[in-house]
């Protein structure tokens, strides 16, 4: 996805989750099914992309993401958390869950 793609996402929905992945990363193959899984059964109001940031390295940039995996979690616009490298699921949906709730 490029800026502006990502820019009207934003925009257009209450809550996003960006997973910035590469296909060299073994991390990133790994955590995706688990996030994806994650977001589909706790968070359904979350409109989650993925983004090849090899493919898309000027939007990587933009939002500052710099290592695979990242990911972004926007809430109203705005992003909330920002978590890089090794995810611990558990810590993921507790942190979405707080602003989740207050947001939905």
């Amino acid at each position: 996805m490029d800026i502006q793609e990502i820019e009207k996402l934003i925009t257009a929905n209450a809550a996003v989750l960006l997973y910035f992945y590469n296909d060299n990363c073994a991390t990133c193959k790994i955590l995706r099914p688990k996030v994806q899984e994650l977001i589909s059964t706790n968070f359904p109001e979350i409109e989650f992309r993925l983004i090849n940031a090899e493919q898309y390295p000027a939007t990587s940039a933009q939002y500052g993401v710099f290592a695979s995996p990242t990911l972004l979690v926007f809430f109203e616009e705005k992003e909330y958390i920002r978590e890089s490298k090794n995810i611990s699921i558990r810590e993921l949906h507790d942190k979405i869950d707080r602003i989740y709730r207050l947001s939905f």
